[in-house]
């Protein structure tokens, strides 16, 4: 068997899986063709040697590929037929393909995909990998673009809101997280490092981005001393810092909205941060959902 037949073979077997997956990342039965031919395509042109779990890989790749439309759609504002409910899945089943099939036939159904048109990309691609398809936090942020803890509070978030529990409980977070992240910025401007250190955790943890170039050389940073002692050092950049939503959630960006120079993601764990996530490469960069926060 030649390459390319094999690599037919390989789709072929996992194809019912990825058209399951791209329904519920986009809710519509054409787009999810259009993602599952993309990833086909994506196939082909990569050098798969070295793969050892194609199931998975072929997850990642059509995962990011509905992440691009999902966020794509986004952009340009598009509003789906029926005043936003998703395309109900037609066609002439036979039974021959169990996973179309339950996707059809789950107890949520079209309900479900309504509620799912609510969240945001990111917080759709984490909820969907994890609570229906169990794929892990770790797969999801390399995925997505972010950390483990942030895969984990997109799908939290994204959970509540299919739920019906974001309510009152979520804005408190979301005010919390502001405030906290907020104290974290003036004190970098006002180079208060006793500041730092109060809402510091001890072990916090600042993974920094090498495209930043005066942190090149120091990846990560751990301890809340040295973590203060970094923040410092930037104090002249952090005058000109601002919050921001990224991903629906508080950070920091350093440069403009249309051109950051980076951006600062937290993890907050009982009052204190935990971990900081910085992201310079503008690739990545361009992957963020990053919007202006407002008053």
């Amino acid at each position: 068997m030649n390459d390319h037949n094999w690599l037919v073979e390989q789709f072929e077997a996992h194809r019912n899986h990825l058209q399951a997956v791209a329904y519920r990342m986009l809710g519509s039965r054409s787009e999810a063709d259009d993602a599952v031919q993309e990833s086909w395509i994506r196939l082909i042109r990569s050098n798969t040697s070295k793969v050892e779990n194609m199931g998975g890989w072929l997850t990642t790749i059509i995962s990011r590929v509905c992440l691009d439309m999902l966020r794509s759609r986004k952009s340009r504002r598009e509003e789906l037929a029926m005043a936003g409910a998703p395309e109900p899945v037609t066609g002439h089943q036979d039974g021959s393909n169990p996973e179309h099939e339950a996707v059809i036939a789950d107890s949520v159904g079209l309900a479900m995909l309504v509620v799912l048109e609510k969240l945001n990309p990111a917080e759709r691609i984490a909820f969907v990998l994890h609570d229906i398809f169990a794929v892990s936090f770790s797969e999801i942020a390399f995925i997505i673009g972010c950390n483990e803890p942030a895969a984990r509070q997109l799908a939290s978030r994204a959970r509540r809101r299919v739920q019906g529990a974001e309510s009152t409980s979520e804005t408190a977070e979301l005010q919390g997280k502001r405030e906290l992240v907020d104290a974290f910025l003036a004190a970098s401007r006002n180079g208060d490092f006793e500041k730092l250190l109060s809402i510091l955790d001890p072990n916090v943890v600042l993974r920094n981005d090498s495209p930043f170039a005066p942190v090149a050389n120091v990846p990560i940073v751990r301890g809340s001393d040295a973590v203060a002692k970094q923040a410092n050092q930037f104090a002249t950049r952090a005058r000109s810092m601002e919050l921001v939503l990224v991903n629906e959630s508080v950070g920091v960006i350093a440069g403009h909205l249309e051109q950051p120079i980076f951006i600062l993601e937290f993890t907050v764990v009982d009052g204190k941060i935990t971990e900081i996530g910085m992201t310079a490469d503008q690739v990545r960069l361009s992957g963020l959902d990053i919007a202006a926060l407002k008053d």
